[in-house]
């Protein structure tokens, strides 16, 4: 392709590429001729080769070399250079480039050039890229500008200003008195350009919105412009699908709307103006439903007449049933914000609302459930709370928690009866358990806990539920709790609210079962299992030995929390505390000591020396004759001492012996021992340690514990792990990914190993962490692992 095409042809090239490399290799080739072309003095082709670096600004490839060009052009004396250099400056120079500073002087100079167009170009790149220094600069100009007779460029300049207004507040104060005069213009682009700049003004300004309130014909002129473009006839050169010019309709009422609010007066004078817009606006076309929409929210904002406002809510109303979703999106959204404030308003439009559930749009769909859920009161929540179950059965999946988390709260505030609250919760939960809140648990807990008339129905109809579907974990926590608390209720089989139903004690007891051996059971719902297990032991009397052999099998559960449960209430099942192993030595006599010492075992016989004591008589046997050798030391304090003495050293024997017991004894005190551990990686300050578990004889359970020696954090911490072909390996969710320093906390990952086979054990590890904000990455062969392992 020649350097030296025309735009047209370049483009041609670059769509009729094939691939993205060869449409790459065009536009290297092109830029590269650019920038020779650039270099060299000719003038000539500056503003066509800069038009087609822009395009290829526009395909996101690097033009920035071309930046000095474009300030070349704006201050060539030619207008279509001047119009390309612009062009380039609003897209290739923001207020961080330097290059921004060199075209200040220029567009000051044509600010007050003879021509118009000239000076709409230097408005417009002000207005797009203007920076604050900028800005400080020319605002005097700007303010000139909006005083000039023509409305080309007073329309310009209201614009230039809204931008020089955001960028340097302060100066806002400039252009308030030329912003009042711009509402007398007949022109509807320079009274655009007027009411978005008083709207920014009044919006950055309380002073300014206050000046605007008191000035008497403010808002009577802008409601007389409102009048005039709602009542005026046809007129092609602003209607828009039947409207007089809603872009401008939209912007006085947006303005109105900051003026009213808050005031009294201004509230007053643009009552009338907002129910002639509401009847007379058509809501078929999209820009008759853009000014009613802005018209409701105004309505909304200021202090208006309550009729109006049942009228706002009306047209919304009117919105729900139109076509586009869009519409019916904005709608909810707006009904959403005053229902708190004019609910009975919409209330009346419930049953649309409800039918927006069934929506195939997502959004529409969530913003109908909010809606929804915000109308439940206790009039209705009978009748709503059946649309919002029905819903819940088929609703997305992303919408199951806000769902029911909206439903518990609106049953916690309006439920018409305990019953009905349980029922309805449970309803929840049978239909989508796994989406509920943590708190849910407890919380129905204790609603069944208040509810003591409904104890019997409600551990029938969890113990139903149960036995239907264990599934579903919170339901299972709270029929497993409330069968342990109740059980005795079931086992009765006497229930007024429920069809009578006898269920045995092995039935119940083989349901709990099933939930603490099924693999859908956490942790958690396995520990409620057991508790309520543990707590039918006070209310069966024939299955004790069951309840004691179920819960003996996790007393050697990995689950810690669940062996210690296990472990005590085996302890309180065989009524033997962990000292009462030694509770037959607490007994000791002093007979039994003395015969230790060498007496006899025929009972002592008083001696005239010693009284009698309250441990019986002392006999001057063998026992006797060695206390008189120790100088009459009083029999009493002595014998108790020894007795003390020997207990101890018996206690530490026994202490000893049950720490190599099996924790599987049935009743036995025991001391769990940790496993140990070795150092696999340390480096850097970072060390890495290996902790072995031995579950059963193909599994096991690692945890790698990394901790940080250093004066500064580590971060970005990820651990990963590789094993031999025929070994399954496992690895949770880590416990953080930063550790902190000075060894003061630690991170942590379980994995867990599957050796089938029982094949010689090896592990790769790598560790990969950022420390002083560089990026170390170490991989750590292990082939011995600290017992018990394989």
């Amino acid at each position: 392709m020649s350097p030296s095409v025309r735009l047209q042809e370049m483009i041609r090239v670059i769509r009729g590429a094939r691939t993205q490399g060869e449409e790459r290799g065009v536009i290297q080739r092109e830029c590269a001729a650019i920038r020779a072309q650039f270099r060299q003095a000719d003038n000539g082709t500056r503003s066509h080769n800069l038009a087609k670096l822009l395009y290829v600004h526009m395909l996101g490839y690097p033009a920035h070399f071309g930046q000095m060009e474009c300030v070349r052009l704006i201050a060539s004396p030619r207008y279509n250079e001047k119009r390309v250099g612009y062009l380039g400056a609003m897209m290739l120079l923001d207020e961080k480039q330097d290059a921004s500073l060199l075209i200040t002087n220029s567009i000051k100079n044509d600010l007050s050039h003879s021509s118009q167009y000239v000076q709409s170009l230097a408005l417009c790149t002000l207005g797009c890229m203007g920076s604050a220094e900028m800005c400080r600069d020319l605002a005097p100009e700007i303010d000139r500008l909006l005083r000039a007779s023509n409305s080309y460029i007073k329309k310009k300049a209201a614009l230039c200003a809204v931008h020089i207004v955001r960028k340097v507040p302060e100066l806002g104060e400039l252009f308030t008195p030329a912003s009042r005069s711009l509402l007398s213009e007949k022109n509807h682009g320079v009274l655009h350009g007027a009411v978005v700049l008083i709207t920014e003004l009044c919006e950055r300004n309380p002073d300014t919105l206050e000046q605007f309130r008191k000035v008497k014909c403010a808002v009577p002129e802008l409601v007389q412009i409102m009048k005039g473009l709602v009542m005026s006839g046809y007129s092609p050169e602003h209607n828009v699908a039947g409207i007089s010019d809603p872009f401008l309709q939209v912007r006085i009422l947006r303005l109105l709307r900051i003026l009213g609010r808050n005031n009294d007066t201004a509230s007053d004078a643009v009552n009338d103006l907002l129910a002639q817009v509401a009847t007379n606006t058509d809501s078929s076309k999209t820009a008759g439903s853009a000014v009613l929409y802005e018209t409701v929210l105004t309505v909304m904002d200021i202090k208006s007449e309550s009729g109006l406002r049942v009228l706002a809510v009306n047209i919304l109303g009117r919105f729900l049933l139109n076509n586009d979703r869009n519409i019916r999106y904005i709608s909810m959204t707006s009904l959403q914000k005053i229902v708190q404030t004019d609910h009975n308003a919409v209330q009346r439009h419930r049953g649309t609302i409800v039918d927006c559930l069934k929506d195939q749009d997502a959004s529409v769909k969530r913003r109908a459930l909010e809606l929804s859920l915000a109308l439940v009161s206790a009039v209705n929540i009978r009748s709503l709370m059946k649309e919002l179950l029905l819903f819940l059965s088929s609703c997305p999946p992303e919408l199951r928690a806000h769902t029911t988390s909206g439903i518990f709260n609106a049953a916690e505030r309006y439920a018409p009866s305990q019953r009905w609250h349980i029922d309805t919760i449970l309803h929840v939960l049978t239909t989508a358990g796994g989406d509920v809140r943590d708190e849910t648990v407890p919380n129905l807990i204790q609603l069944i806990t208040t509810a003591t008339e409904l104890h019997c129905y409600t551990v029938h109809k969890l113990y139903r539920a149960l036995i239907t579907d264990i599934s579903v974990q919170s339901l299972v926590q709270v029929a497993c709790w409330c069968i342990g608390e109740y059980g005795d209720l079931l086992l009765r089989g006497e229930c007024e609210e429920t069809e009578p139903v006898q269920v045995a004690e092995d039935d119940v007891l083989d349901a709990l079962e099933m939930v603490l051996q099924s693999h859908m059971s956490s942790p958690a719902t396995r520990g409620f299992a057991l508790t309520a297990t543990m707590k039918l032991s006070t209310r069966i009397t024939h299955n004790v030995d069951r309840i004691r052999s179920i819960v003996s099998i996790y007393g050697s559960c990995i689950d810690v929390e669940l062996q210690q449960r296990a472990v005590e209430y085996n302890l309180n099942l065989s009524k033997v505390t962990r000292c009462g192993i030694f509770a037959s030595f607490s007994l000791v006599k002093v007979c039994d000591l003395l015969d230790l010492l060498g007496g006899s075992g025929e009972p002592p016989q008083p001696s005239p020396a010693l009284s009698t004591t309250a441990l019986g008589p002392v006999s001057s046997t063998a026992g006797g004759d060695l206390l008189d050798l120790l100088g009459g030391l009083d029999v009493t304090s002595f014998m108790r001492k020894i007795q003390h003495i020997f207990l101890m050293y018996l206690m530490m024997v026994c202490f000893l012996v049950l720490n190599y017991m099996s924790p599987q004894c049935d009743g036995c005190f025991f001391v769990s021992i940790v496993p140990p551990s070795v150092i696999v990686y340390e480096k850097n300050g970072v060390t890495l340690k290996l902790q072995t578990d031995k579950q059963t004889d193909t599994g096991m359970t690692i945890t790698l514990t990394a901790t940080n020696s250093t004066d500064r954090d580590i971060t970005s911490l990820t651990l990963q792990a590789a094993v031999p072909k025929s070994v399954q390996l496992q690895m949770k969710a880590p416990s953080g990914d930063v550790i902190p320093a000075h060894g003061l906390g630690q991170v942590t990952q379980t994995v867990l190993l599957n050796n089938p086979n029982k094949v010689s054990l090896k592990m790769r590890v790598r560790v990969c962490y950022t420390s002083q904000d560089f990026v170390c990455q170490d991989t750590v062969q292990i082939d011995s692992f600290p017992s018990p392992a394989w």
